[in-house]
C-alpha cells in the first residue's frame, strides 16, 4: 500500500517525527561506557509511554523475524547492522552503536536511526563509515521531491556509498511509512534514476542507507532477529523519515540542534 497523507495527518507526522528525534538524541547522550543495551530499551519504553505514543516494534512480527520483536528499540553493536534485538551487553569504549526507533502517535508513524561511537575511542574506519551513510542519506533526501522517482533516490544513495568503497546489500532498504511503519514503496540503497514510483506531495518515506565495511552478505543471529555482517566486520546505518512537499523533501526526524 502507498499512502498519501492529508494536511491534518502530515501535521501529526511532524509531531511523531520530532518525538522520535528527541528520544534518539536523549538515548545517545545516555549511551556511555558501561551502559547496558537492556537499559537503553527500558529508557526508550519509558519515554514512549510518557509521550502517549505506541511502539512500532514491541509486537512487530514480520516474516523475516522469529516471533514478536518484544523490545522498544533496535540496538545494533559493531557487526550488527539491522533489527538489533537488545540483550544483556555492556557498552565498551569504541563500540559502534546504532539506535533505530519507530513509534506511532496520533495515528502516524515515524522511523529514524543513528550510528555513533561510544566513549573516547574513534577508529578512523568507523568514523568514515558512519559519515558515508550520513552523506548518502543527505544525497537521497536531496534527490526527493515532487516529480522525482524512487530510482532517483536509490541512485543518489548508491552513488555515495559506492564511491566510498562499500558493498551494497539490496535485501533491505528504505520504505514508505504512514499509518503503519512499513509500507510500499521499497527504496533500495542503489538503483537507476528515472525508474519506479513517481513521488507526490503527502508521501512519507523512511530513507535508510546502511553498509558493512567489507561485505554485502548478512547472517541472522541466534535470536532470530539481529542481522550481522557475514565477515564480522563493522557496520553503520543512518535513517530519516521525510515528507514529500510541493517544495521538496521535509525531514521530520531532524534533531532540534540540527534544525535551521
Amino acid at each position: 500500500m502507498i499512502e498519501i497523507l492529508n494536511p491534518t495527518l502530515l501535521a501529526r507526522a511532524r509531531g511523531t517525527g520530532a518525538l522520535v528525534a528527541d528520544i534518539l538524541q536523549t538515548l545517545k547522550s545516555r549511551s556511555t561506557i558501561g551502559t547496558n543495551l537492556l537499559d537503553i530499551d527500558r529508557w526508550a519504553k519509558a519515554m514512549i509511554v510518557e509521550a502517549g505514543a505506541t511502539s512500532c516494534y514491541v509486537d512487530y512480527e514480520p516474516s523475516f523475524g522469529r516471533g514478536p520483536f518484544g523490545h522498544y528499540i533496535c540496538t545494533a553493536v559493531n557487526d550488527a547492522v539491522l533489527h538489533g534485538r537488545p540483550y544483556d551487553y555492556t557498552l565498551a569504549d569504541g563500540d559502534l552503536l546504532t539506535l533505530d526507533l519507530a513509534v506511532s502517535q496520533g495515528g502516524v508513524a515515524a522511523d529514524a536511526a543513528i550510528s555513533f561511537l561510544v566513549g573516547d575511542a574513534k577508529p578512523p574506519e568507523s568514523v568514515a563509515m558512519i559519515s558515508a551513510t550520513e552523506r548518502a542519506l543527505a544525497a537521497g533526501i536531496a534527490a526527493a521531491g515532487p516529480g522525482a522517482r524512487i530510482g532517483d533516490i536509490s541512485h543518489a544513495i548508491g552513488t555515495v556509498l559506492s564511491e566510498a568503497g562499500y558493498p551494497i546489500n539490496i535485501e533491505f532498504g528504505g520504505h514508505g511509512i504512514g499509518s503503519t511503519m512499513h509500507q510500499d514503496p521499497h527504496i533500495s540503497n542503489t538503483g537507476r534514476p528515472g525508474r519506479g514510483y513517481k513521488l507526490r506531495p503527502g508521501l512519507l518515506l523512511a530513507l535508510e542507507p546502511w553498509v558493512m565495511a567489507d561485505t554485502a552478505q548478512l547472517v541472522t543471529d541466534a535470536d532470530g532477529w539481529t542481522l550481522r555482517s557475514a565477515t564480522g566486520c563493522r557496520t553503520a546505518h543512518s535513517e530519516h523519515t521525510i515528507a514529500i512537499t510541493n517544495d521538496g523533501a521535509e525531514i521530520l526526524t531532524l534533531p532540534k540542534q540540527a534544525q535551521p
